[in-house]
């Protein structure tokens, strides 16, 4: 069974300002979703649903729906706030979705097989496909399994600002113990990487390994995502800015099963801040020039 792929593409892009899933980066124009397409449809997958608000569907049909429906099956769906259980009371006041847990929930009735989670706005590297892609077409789609694909911490930082990470434990047989979302990490004048915890900076070892949302899962586990969600929107939606993320619902697997650590040593690319433009558009053309990808990608 060839597993799906789903894009969470309906960000805001506030940091960077504008709207980083329509941008040109590739040396003929191509967005980082080409990219992360093309290495999909390589790695082995057969489907990618496109988790959008409805305001970006006339963007994405002229740039990828057409692009890619002769190499690769394309659905999509829509985040918009106001998708959550019915009786829940949306704040007035509350702007943004529900984040990252939200945005796969929504795709549930898109995907009956294994799926793997991007974002649109991160660049993985084809070997990154390859390993999860593997995994998920081993794994029973009716039981409850999950893995991830784990990064090196330094290879994952911007130079340009804060980002936000969940940072992993793994014990010796490469299984996830934990993870948490840690916001504001940088790398500090000292030389040494930090998140902020309150008001104290908390150190994170150069080998720590992170997540970047390129998690997989079996379809059996949106029933577990919808129970942890109506929990989360019951206790938490009066918080205005409160958001529900994946690995929430991973470290809830771990409690239940093993879940592989996929770690691959790829340096990610992102496009947090408008000033790492520059730095992820030199990086493809080096790997174009290098013959990893062709000059033009479709």
């Amino acid at each position: 069974m060839q597993p799906t792929l789903v894009v969470l593409a309906a960000g805001m892009g506030s940091r960077y300002g504008s709207l980083k899933q329509i941008d040109a980066f590739g040396p003929s124009g191509e967005t980082i979703i080409d990219y992360s397409v093309y290495d999909a449809i390589k790695a082995g997958f057969g489907k990618v649903v496109f988790v959008i608000r409805e305001s970006l569907l006339e963007d994405f049909q002229k740039l990828y729906f057409d692009k890619f429906s002769d190499q690769i099956a394309i659905d999509y769906v829509f985040q918009e706030l106001h998708n959550v259980p019915e009786g829940i009371a949306v704040p007035e006041d509350r702007v943004k979705p529900w984040g990252t847990g939200h945005a796969v929930l929504v795709a549930a009735d898109k995907v009956k097989e294994p799926f793997a989670v991007i974002n649109a706005d991160d660049f993985y590297g084809a070997d990154s496909f390859r390993l999860i892609a593997d995994h998920l077409k081993g794994l029973d789609h009716q039981k409850v399994a999950g893995c991830m694909v784990g990064f090196q911490l330094p290879k994952t930082i911007s130079e340009h600002g804060y980002v936000s990470r969940g940072v992993c434990e793994v014990d010796d047989s490469n299984h996830l113990l934990s993870i948490t979302e840690r916001t504001h990490i940088t790398r500090e004048a000292d030389g040494n990487i930090y998140f902020k915890d309150e008001d104290n900076q908390v150190h994170l070892p150069e080998s720590t390994i992170v997540s970047m949302n390129l998690m997989g899962f079996t379809p059996a586990v949106f029933n577990l995502m919808k129970e942890a969600f109506n929990a989360f929107i019951q206790e938490r939606s009066h918080e205005l800015k409160s958001e529900f993320y994946i690995p929430t619902i991973l470290d809830q697997v771990a409690n239940m099963t093993d879940v592989p650590v996929l770690e691959s040593a790829e340096k990610w690319l992102g496009v947090t801040y408008k000033e790492d433009k520059p730095v992820v558009k030199d990086r493809l053309i080096e790997l174009v020039e290098k013959g990893n990808y062709p000059s033009q990608l479709f």
